[in-house]
């Protein structure tokens, strides 16, 4: 039925006009943003067949929501709503070097911190239901009750035989380093994907601070057995191994407008690759160039075109030899 089937929260995001501090600010900007939602945006526009899990209040707010996911080809009909509960908000200033951005989040007792593991739809999570379902660290931060929902999804998915993608998207503003390994870690060691920062690989996972990507890569693909583990590198760009062998992708600097919404647009983009290729470099450059198309549009959602996309990656230079 599907390619790929995502579950995460998707909040109300509030910024100043430009670059304004909250001090100067007199009207606001709104944008929808969660990460989940954002890859499911991101593969819908690359092609493939998505659908988004979630629960929403049922008020402007979370219609709104639901109405932009949908609008972009995400199958939205499975999200749970209800009546009372709250759409989670988060407000976003937007920095320039050296000032970084800064986000403050209003999240707490949303609507999706109470999505319960029996609101799952059970005529989903079949054999042939889809290939792939794809959660991330932040819905594991968000309490014992998204938790087990996540864990019960992704038993769910694994014994209809799908492939398990997991993003570690570590918040410092949601918990501790300490915490995050140890409700992540059965995922971390046990999705077919697992996608991180070399940042949070030694923040979270203790690797040496003075490991280059290369043993990085080795060490963390130790940890989860050989299977597949990508990590990005900012500007530098993006590197992955799958048991022995490694693939590094460089990924054209560029000055980022739409800062949020960078790392979703590579997952997504790395899915789309490896479900239509098969193939770990390839899946990179379309990673890479998703995320850098990303960051040339406003907002959290990655509203590129596929063709725009597809020339990126046929213009993706040799790898480099990346620390």
């Amino acid at each position: 039925m599907f390619d790929v089937v995502t579950i995460g929260e998707t909040m109300i995001r509030l910024s100043p006009d430009g670059y304004q501090r909250w001090e100067q600010a007199k009207s606001l900007q709104i944008h929808i943003g969660g990460s989940e939602s954002n890859v499911a945006v991101g593969l819908a526009r690359l092609g493939l067949r998505v659908c988004w899990l979630s629960r929403l209040t049922n008020n402007d707010f979370g219609r709104r929501i639901a109405t932009e996911i949908a609008a972009q080809g995400v199958d939205t009909s499975r999200v749970e709503w209800t009546d009372g509960d709250r759409v989670g908000t988060y407000y976003y200033e937007e920095g320039s070097p050296p000032r970084n951005g800064r986000v403050i989040y209003d999240r707490a007792a949303s609507a999706f911190t109470q999505y319960a593991a029996e609101e799952l739809p059970d005529e989903l999570f079949v054999a042939g239901g889809a290939k792939m379902l794809h959660v991330t660290g932040i819905s594991l931060a968000l309490g014992d009750k998204s938790r087990g929902m996540i864990h019960d999804a992704v038993t769910r998915a694994r014994n209809a035989g799908w492939l398990i993608s997991f993003d570690v998207n570590y918040r410092a503003k949601l918990w501790s380093p300490g915490e995050a390994r140890k409700h992540c870690d059965r995922l971390f060691q046990e999705a077919d994907i697992v996608f991180l920062p070399k940042r949070d690989a030694k923040t979270i996972w203790e690797l040496p601070s003075d490991a280059d990507t290369r043993n990085s890569l080795v060490a963390l693909a130790k940890l989860r057995s050989g299977k597949l583990t990508v990590t990005t590198m900012g500007s530098l760009g993006s590197a992955a191994q799958l048991n022995e062998e490694q693939s590094v992708e460089p990924i054209t600097p560029v000055q980022p407008v739409g800062r949020l919404g960078g790392g979703d647009a590579f997952c997504a983009g790395f899915l789309y690759g490896w479900l239509k290729h098969n193939d770990v470099r390839t899946a990179l450059r379309w990673g890479n160039a998703s995320a850098a198309l990303k960051y040339s549009i406003p907002g959290d959602l990655p509203l590129f075109q596929k063709n725009e996309v597809e020339a990126l990656v046929s213009e993706s230079s040799e790898p480099a030899n990346f620390r």
